[in-house]
């Protein structure tokens, strides 16, 4: 019996996810290749010195044979760096969102297949059963079973020291934990009473939920199982307090910053930070190939060089990086193009799934008490809204190219309302005058500005990350439109931790973002980004953070709509058809529409891609998504290659 490709995570009856080149029950202990594995060159020196096995020996016994032709690309050769750039060292975790290997992941088409897992069989998307590839390793080449995810579970996740808030979030169930069974060295299922729609999506996830951790390698910093005076060598070494800061420093398989961690990704970080440069070489046991057989990926190494995020744009426009997004901006597309031909590279320019290229975000939980009742008016919220021009935004900021609209579902989703797109985004100055007028902010100083009600001026201090421009060119026309109403605004630029620091504690009146990060709703999309779940949620960070640490921070959701967003979220999750899934969402839609929480300004921004010339594989044309999609993550990078 063969399994088969079920695409789609909506359907509640028993679903298996496998690569069709797969049967059910294959044997371990001989690879039954669909192509004969391809040693790479640049291995080859280790493979004849002893240093690694022969590919066939470091590949799973089923490996991802990733149909390249049916992604519209070609079958390529082995070499080559790719070099980018980043704004911090820090960023050089996003080489784990561009590598892109996950226990099942988004398609371009975003279908949800399985990649590191062999298959995973779903019964009334409550019970997950995993199956791994047997023979696939670690970077260092150290088995990878199911006893790496029995320690994540067990060891990390269960421990109160590691986890004092219990487990990931996206592991409960309306609190309910799964119960976990190693089934055996292959094989592990977890299992909850209800549904948990929203665990899949979580695996394919830009930054993914993590079911495993290379025990082999993090029992020796935990106190479970390493020698307690060995441990505490390690401690003192470390300048760390005890075994809990070393553990947790020491396992991130996100960020990337530990180059001993081993890591299932194409590219290994090699250089320890701090640094300017950092080299990330390919994994000799990556387990996907092409269907010629070359063990991917394609290129050797990449390169992250760090640089002052002004300057990236100027760097990339004169041939310094091979692919390139990150720090480019749509002002930034001229001045590229200019640079292309004599550099040697092409401008490409990909659809984004954001809700909104620019937002304001007034903060629900101001600390400020005055500020805070004011916030949370929504005659205050759609009366700020109503006085931005924001067709004179899209005609000088962006060329006339970008759409005036709400921070909502894009025309790209099947969820999509023009209705709900312009709702409260007409630009009409006495609606928004009467408004205000209506909530009694009628006392005005000298200047014309409206006094709040403790007799200070109607200022809003508008917290940005500093890292856009363009940011502080919208923002001086918002302020010229709004002083129209009586109202001031003034940005305050700051670093990203400053920045979130800021409106997570309540210091931040008001901020400035990105809207959504996926806005092409289906009725399959987690609604994560449509209710108050997580304190990146810069409207209402204190409800979120109420949420994520189980009521031991933050305050709960204490408004109407905020606790309506709360029960359409559960029902989200509990529902059993794609029906009521979508009547979920599009009834969060329509109260994000109406509430104003968050005041979208404009749309359709296209994101500038510098591909250098002779890199192949990398589509033309694209859909920069976070998440779904991890950027370039789910074009697999690993295909990638150079001429």
């Amino acid at each position: 019996m063969r399994r088969m490709f079920i695409h789609g995570i909506g359907a509640r009856a028993r679903r298996v996810l496998a690569p069709a080149i797969l049967a059910a029950g294959l044997a371990a202990a001989a690879p039954a290749w669909a192509v004969e594995p391809v040693d790479t060159p640049s291995l080859a020196p280790r493979v004849e010195a002893g240093a690694l096995p022969p590919v066939a020996e470091r590949l799973p016994d089923t490996p991802l044979v990733v149909d390249i032709a049916g992604r519209g690309g070609e079958i390529g050769e082995h070499g080559g760096s790719w070099n980018w750039l980043a704004r911090r060292a820090k960023d050089i975790r996003i080489m784990n969102v561009y590598g892109y290997a996950r226990l099942v992941g988004w398609t371009p088409d975003f279908e949800l297949v399985p990649d590191i897992l062999e298959s995973i069989e779903v019964e009334d998307d409550r019970i997950f059963t995993l199956h791994l590839r047997p023979g696939h390793k670690w970077s260092d080449g150290a088995p990878f079973t199911t006893e790496d995810f029995r320690y994540e579970w067990f060891d990390v996740q269960l421990n109160e020291d590691l986890h004092p808030y219990g487990p990931d979030t996206r592991l409960l169930v309306d609190g309910e934990r799964p119960e976990v069974t190693v089934v055996d060295e292959h094989t592990i299922r977890y299992e909850w009473s209800k549904p948990n729609p929203e665990l899949l999506p979580a695996l394919a996830g830009a930054t993914p939920l993590y079911l495993y951790a290379p025990a082999h390698y993090l029992e020796q910093f935990h106190e479970d199982f390493a020698d307690p005076e060995e441990l505490g060598e390690i401690v003192e070494e470390s300048g760390y307090q005890d075994w809990i800061a070393v553990h947790i420093v020491n396992s991130d398989l996100y960020d990337a910053d530990n180059p001993d961690l081993p890591t299932l990704q194409p590219w290994v970080n090699t250089t320890d930070p701090p640094s300017e440069r950092f080299v990330f070489a390919r994994n000799p046991y990556f387990h996907r190939i092409d269907a010629e057989g070359r063990q991917l990926p394609y290129l050797d190494d990449a390169v992250v060089t760090i640089a002052d995020s002004s300057l990236i744009p100027a760097k990339t426009g004169s041939g310094e990086s091979d692919l390139q997004s990150r720090s480019l901006r749509f002002d930034n597309i001229t001045f590229l193009k200019e640079g292309a031909e004599r550099h040697g590279y092409d401008v490409r320019l990909w659809d984004t799934a954001l809700g909104a290229e620019i937002a304001l975000y007034p903060n629900l939980n101001a600390a400020d008490p005055v500020w805070r009742e004011l916030n949370r008016d929504v005659r205050f919220r759609r009366a700020l809204s109503l006085a931005i021009n924001r067709q004179e935004i899209s005609d000088i900021i962006y060329f006339g190219l970008a759409r005036p609209s709400n921070n909502t579902a894009l025309p790209a989703s099947p969820l999509h309302d023009p209705e709900r797109s312009a709702l409260y985004t007409g630009y009409d100055l006495d609606r928004a005058n009467a408004l205000l007028d209506e909530i009694g902010l009628t006392e005005r100083n000298n200047e014309g500005l409206r006094l709040l009600p403790d007799g200070r001026p109607l200022e809003i201090i508008v917290q940005t990350a500093g890292e856009r421009t363009v940011e502080i060119d919208v923002l001086q026309l918002i302020a010229d439109s709004w002083k129209e109403i009586g109202v001031g605004l003034f940005p305050s630029p700051s670093s990203r931790e400053v920045f979130r620091q800021r409106v997570y504690s309540g210091e931040a009146v008001m901020s400035v973002w990105y809207g959504r990060d996926n806005a092409i709703f289906t009725a399959s999309t987690v609604p994560i980004e449509l209710a108050p779940v997580d304190q990146a949620q810069l409207q209402y960070p204190a409800w979120g953070q109420w949420v994520q640490t189980n009521g031991e921070a933050g305050t709960p959701p204490d408004m109407p709509f905020g606790e309506r967003l709360m029960a359409l979220y559960t029902t989200w999750r509990t529902a059993t058809s794609d029906e009521d899934r979508r009547a979920a969402i599009d009834e969060m839609l329509d109260i994000h529409a109406e509430e104003v929480d968050t005041i979208g300004v404009v749309e359709g921004v296209p994101q500038p891609v510098v591909v250098t010339n002779g890199l192949r594989n990398v589509p033309d044309k694209g859909v920069y998504s976070w998440d779904p999609g991890a950027h370039f993550g789910m074009y697999r990078p690993d295909t990638f290659w150079k001429e």
